[in-house]
């Protein structure tokens, strides 16, 4: 019997997921959390053998938890199912330690099919996702890019981003540059939005 833990924000598609996959006969569905900060200690809880996490959930999202599930329930295995099939998602997921990543659109024979490859110590990566993650490449951003963009996420002016970051305003200006002429931007905000679709932040 395979043991899953269910991660997801939205507590009817995590009624749905749990639903689904309860209907297999080699599937118990043993936790069911909202937050990503939540994941780990269920896991332990539970002694679940694999977690399906979604990446956007308050507390801290699916690719740290799948981090932390690697480093404090090693025996648990993370399969990533998200709404959101960003080709830099699902190499940071890769990472993170996580064994597998699909989109939630996935048929369910094809996911508990899914779970099951995971259990048993395969990886699994939605064909279209990763030719799409080999065609984009690497992210093109520096780390302190990467900050400094996330920061601009929020909207807020250089003095924010620098206060925030620890960093001087012309350094600020300086990596927003960088990573504008990187993303092919017309401003912050704009490499921001492109950053974010595509995986990087």
């Amino acid at each position: 019997m395979i043991r899953l833990l269910i991660a997801d924000d939205q507590a009817l598609v995590r009624g749905a997921l749990s639903a689904l996959l309860s209907l297999e006969s080699d599937i118990e569905v043993v936790a069911e959390v909202g937050r990503g900060d939540e994941v780990a200690p269920a896991a332990l809880a539970a002694s679940a053998d694999v977690a399906l996490l979604d990446i956007e959930m308050p507390g801290m999202d699916g690719i740290a938890a799948a981090a932390e599930l690697r480093t404090r329930v090693p025996s648990c295995r993370a399969l990533m199912v998200t709404t959101f099939g960003r080709p830099g998602y699902l190499k940071r997921a890769m990472q993170a330690g996580a064994a597998g990543f699909v989109v939630k659109d996935t048929p369910a024979p094809q996911l508990a099919d899914a779970v099951r490859r995971v259990a048993q110590g395969l990886r699994v990566v939605d064909p279209a996702l990763a030719a799409e993650s080999l065609a984009q490449g690497d992210s093109p951003l520096t780390e302190r890019e990467t900050d400094v963009l996330g920061v601009a996420l929020t909207g807020g002016s250089i003095a924010d981003i620098a206060r925030i970051l620890h960093l001087s305003e012309g350094t600020v200006r300086n990596h927003l540059s960088s990573a504008i002429g990187k993303t092919g931007a017309r401003n912050r905000a704009d490499a921001a939005r492109i950053a974010e679709e595509s995986g990087w932040l």
